[in-house]
């Protein structure tokens, strides 16, 4: 089952390209405290000598199928009962917005099951943006008139999502106001702090803050970026939205996912741990026209 959310929210990114930096249109900026630097000849544990005592972190890279296996547990860590895929909505402009006019009306959220829907696909967990639009030319510039106009952000968890999201997830954990966020190193966004950790795919600098911090710029302006990795200190539940990917994974506990299935805003979906991550992980609809990138 697809659950989908309700309309509304501002305008988000419509791609993340690797490498460079992106360009975004909206900032959360707020400022983070610097914390020391963390040794590299540890990967996967990182020690703060702030006022935290040391923390490992080890367990990630422990518990991660190989990246080239490229599934939902070479994301996230697979330890935890149920899993959710979190679809990045694309959006669609105020009319008059098109025509070079300002307007204070808000953009549209649009659902990946209308994007199918309108093409004539079939909208499932394993769903692949490619494939519900028909062609690689709508990972681009290319839109849809009438029903989108930017595709969903690649990369980055948009704002308006990650604020839903962790309003939820907040609710299972003991430790909301005590969560560590990654941001991927290769942005070149160095945020306010010198601590890292080392996973076998990425390396990523790291923060530490409450559940909120999910939603706020971790980029230099005028560019933003959301955390590619966040989780609490109590290790309830986990996320992680990938570089390259137009969709946000999520590990928890039964009730936890079953909390973001039901969730208003946000459009999931519940999917084994293996699900390949590709973009020919969409066995149900036609292959795309084109190539990928």
């Amino acid at each position: 089952m697809i659950a989908r959310p309700s309309y509304g929210g501002e305008r988000e990114p419509d791609s993340h390209p690797t490498p460079g930096p992106p360009t975004f249109v909206q900032s959360a900026r707020v400022q983070l405290p610097s914390r020391g630097r963390a040794p590299r000849n540890s990967p996967g544990v990182v020690r703060s000598p702030g006022s935290f005592p040391p923390v490992p972190h080890a367990w990630i890279a422990e518990a991660l199928h190989p990246f080239a296996e490229h599934r939902v547990s070479s994301l996230v860590p697979p330890r935890f009962d149920a899993y959710a895929r979190v679809f990045h909505p694309a959006v669609r402009y105020p009319d008059d917005e098109l025509f070079g006019i300002d307007t204070d009306e808000p953009d549209v959220e649009v659902t990946w099951a209308e994007v199918a829907a309108f093409n004539g696909r079939t909208a499932h967990p394993a769903m692949e943006w490619a494939s519900i639009t028909g062609s690689w030319e709508f990972r681009g510039s290319e839109d849809q008139p009438g029903l989108w106009n930017d595709a969903p952000a690649e990369g980055h968890l948009p704002v308006s999502v990650a604020a839903r999201l962790a309003a939820v997830l907040r609710r299972f954990t003991g430790t909301p106001e005590d969560c560590w966020f990654g941001l991927w190193d290769g942005f070149g966004h160095t945020p306010a702090t010198e601590e890292t950790l080392a996973l076998p795919s990425r390396e990523y600098w790291l923060l530490r803050g409450p559940a909120d911090l999910a939603a706020t710029n971790l980029a230099d302006e005028p560019a933003e970026q959301s955390a590619n990795l966040w989780w609490p200190d109590d290790r309830a539940w986990f996320v992680a939205t990938d570089i390259d990917l137009m969709t946000t994974y999520v590990g928890g506990s039964g009730p936890c996912i079953a909390a973001l299935l039901a969730a208003e805003g946000l459009e999931t979906a519940q999917v084994p741990s293996d699900q390949r991550t590709t973009w020919d992980a969409d066995r149900v609809n036609p292959p795309p026209l084109g190539a990928p990138d």
